[in-house]
């Protein structure tokens, strides 16, 4: 079994190819390529990097509010994972994976997301010690027509 770092790797390694230099995105891509699913949802995977020692209040908070917050304003919650090494430990990072209708829905819903009084609550107080994140990667995706989740 491979381990979840490379499927994970493998995933951002497949989406950042459809967004290489010259390469046709979003209908264009569609467009020219027959193994894109159409209707496909937008697909999002963020990686947090967490500050040195907050991962595990990083988990409080989307435990405890971000997720209620994204199902609030139309983020579907597709999985969350933690990176393993190769000598299986855990890394200092959490990967996650949003589901929406479309880009639109996904600009719509982020705007509302990030303007939210109870996510600006939650955040403060979650970083009173200290920001819980170093850094944020996101890579956007579409299924394929063979994927079992579109």
């Amino acid at each position: 079994m491979k381990s979840p770092k490379l499927f994970i790797l493998a995933a951002v390694l497949a989406a950042s190819s459809l967004f290489a230099e010259g390469v046709p995105t979003g209908q264009d891509a569609l467009d020219t390529s027959s193994s894109l699913a159409r209707g496909s949802r937008c697909f999002e995977m963020r990686t947090y990097h967490a500050a040195p020692g907050k991962l595990e209040a990083l988990h409080a908070r989307f435990r405890d509010h971000t997720n209620k917050l994204f199902i609030k304003h139309g983020m579907e919650l597709v999985g969350y994972w933690v990176p393993m090494n190769k000598d299986g430990h855990y890394e200092n990072t959490l990967v996650y994976i949003l589901a929406y209708p479309n880009r639109e829905a996904r600009e719509k819903s982020w705007k509302e997301f990030q303007a939210d009084p109870d996510w600006k609550t939650a955040r403060e107080a979650s970083e009173v010690d200290g920001k819980l994140v170093e850094k944020v990667d996101s890579v956007f995706m579409t299924a394929t027509d063979y994927s079992p989740i579109k």
